[in-house]
């Protein structure tokens, strides 16, 4: 089995071992943190996504942010590509892989996002990132005209001082975890 799988299944081993207080707990201190960046004050238009069971709880974010003043969008896959589109809670349904995805038709382009949180099955400290195998966040973020500041959100059980990475991998600027 190679490395990257082993990796995966390791990760999802170790967040099955997380209760949902802990991981509730970890969100709160996660998006806190980055609310006290300079550049989530600076930011307008903020990438977030619709949180699987087993990342990080964004359902704090995509309530508090909007009535922080932020426009948030968040990703549709759309055959072997993804999209940002306007979040509105209503405007929600369960889309490709099983992943709760935006309904709405207002696309906001690469170059309008200033603040993208991006989602991992693993990170190191300086920014590698492995994802869930698809390369859709590695895609996007290569996308001509694509300037936002990117920050990995993850349990302290998905940290590892060293993770295998190919050419086309795309690291995130920062990483927040409990």
């Amino acid at each position: 089995m190679d490395e990257k799988k082993e990796i995966r299944r390791e990760v999802r081993r170790r967040i099955t071992a997380l209760s949902a207080e802990d991981r509730s707990r970890a969100a709160e201190h996660i998006f806190r943190e980055i609310e006290s960046m300079d550049s989530f004050a600076s930011a307008h238009n903020i990438a977030l996504f619709a949180s699987m069971g087993d990342e990080v709880p964004t359902t704090i974010a995509l309530e508090r942010w909007p009535k922080m003043g932020k426009h948030i969008v968040v990703p549709r896959v759309e055959g072997d590509i993804m999209r940002y589109y306007d979040y509105h809670p209503d405007k929600m349904a369960v889309g490709a892989f099983g992943i709760v995805e935006p309904t709405g038709n207002n696309e906001v382009g690469a170059d309008a996002i200033d603040l993208m949180i991006v989602p991992a099955r693993a990170f190191t400290l300086s920014g590698d990132r492995l994802g869930r195998g698809g390369g859709f966040y590695d895609k996007y973020m290569s996308l001509e005209g694509f300037r936002a500041v990117k920050y990995g959100v993850a349990f302290g059980c998905q940290i590892f001082d060293s993770l295998p990475t190919d050419p086309h991998d795309i690291q995130v600027d920062g990483v927040f975890t409990n």
